[in-house]
């Protein structure tokens, strides 16, 4: 069955030099994929790029080719990835259309917009496909060269269209060693109640008193530090969330049900709790005169107006209130100077 797997869709071309799109192609070629990638910095990549996980396994990326140009690569694939932020989704798949024929097209990730855009850049007949969350937390340690994984996932749940066989489910499988459900609809992929609620929800708690000349004496966790009120924000986001969802009969847990959680406090200690969030920090810029947020970190550069947005407008068509997600909507865009 490996075999055979591999036959069908062993070239994989990633779009993207992030930290995902460093330990997927890693993990990938371990598999036996080749690999391509598509960056705006090719002359930055190595042609070997090293991925250690958290238990200390190495993954070996030998790429293909890798090159600026679709043209080079994405004639070359099978399957498409796309492992990029939310700003950049529109104008790859865009910069990418032309050399699809036969492939399938999809997304790391899908809480960012990638059906939407791609609902109205490609043909209805186009192989679409999404995973719901990422499939591990990533860090990238040299740029081109070399990465970490710090978590993953028991469980990964993907949306496809035009793509009805199974063994591309099994190939998923066998890349990421855990086993994969798949979801009714694009809503349930693009609806998501993780980062682009999560994150903000954070940000606000932290910074929504800050101003400019406010500095900070220590850069806090952005999980490990966790508070109750923060918690309060993200049920409240959730609840808003799920009067849309809920009018699109889409199913969705809610975030207690997902973390196991019955109240605010509840769902701090177990978001405190999680040993792959612990070590990471809140986004902040060390200055002479002490710690700032850094508003250029993707946690506001995506989450808000790339994650948090998405759910906004779909909610306005529907005449759905949502007063907390407005909040801190109307706070982050402030503070990312824009209208």
């Amino acid at each position: 069955m490996k075999n055979e797997i591999l036959e069908r869709y062993n070239r994989v071309c990633i779009c993207g030099g992030g930290s995902l799109g460093h330990v997927v192609s890693a993990v990938l070629s371990t598999k036996g994929c080749m690999v391509s990638l598509l960056t705006t910095k090719p002359d930055k990549w190595s042609k070997t790029l090293e991925v250690t996980d958290f238990n200390m396994n190495k993954y070996t990326a030998h790429f293909d080719c890798i090159s600026a140009n679709p043209k080079d690569v994405i004639s070359k694939c099978d399957i498409v990835l796309v492992c990029l932020p939310g700003f950049a989704i529109e104008s790859t798949l865009k910069q990418i259309q032309p050399y699809i024929t036969t492939q399938a097209v999809g997304s790391i990730v899908c809480s960012s917009g990638f059906f939407l855009y791609a609902h109205d850049i490609f043909p209805k007949q186009q192989k679409l496909y999404g995973f719901q969350r990422v499939p591990y937390i990533a860090r990238t340690e040299e740029y081109g060269k070399s990465a970490h994984i710090l978590g993953d996932k028991n469980k990964l749940f993907i949306t496809t269209e035009n793509i009805i066989d199974n063994d591309f489910i099994d190939f998923w499988q066998f890349v990421f060693n855990k086993p994969i459900e798949r979801l009714g609809s694009y809503l349930q992929a693009t609806l998501t109640n993780s980062n682009p609620l999560l994150h903000p929800s954070r940000l606000y708690s932290l910074w929504h008193d800050w101003h400019e000349g406010i500095y900070y004496n220590q850069c806090p966790r952005f999980y490990s530090d966790w508070d109750d009120y923060t918690s309060q924000l993200y049920i409240a986001c959730d609840n808003e969330l799920h009067l849309l969802t809920n009018k699109y009969n889409v199913e969705l847990p809610t975030v207690l049900e997902y973390y196991e959680s019955y109240d605010a406090s509840s769902l701090t200690r177990k978001l405190r709790s999680i040993e792959s969030f612990k070590n990471l920090n809140a986004p902040m810029i060390c200055t002479e005169k002490g710690y700032v947020p850094d508003f250029n970190n993707r946690y506001f550069t995506e989450d808000i107006p790339f994650g948090m947005q998405h759910i906004q407008n779909l909610a306005r068509k529907e005449n759905i209130l949502t007063p907390t997600i407005d909040k801190i909507l109307q706070w982050g865009y402030k503070v990312l100077n824009k209208n």
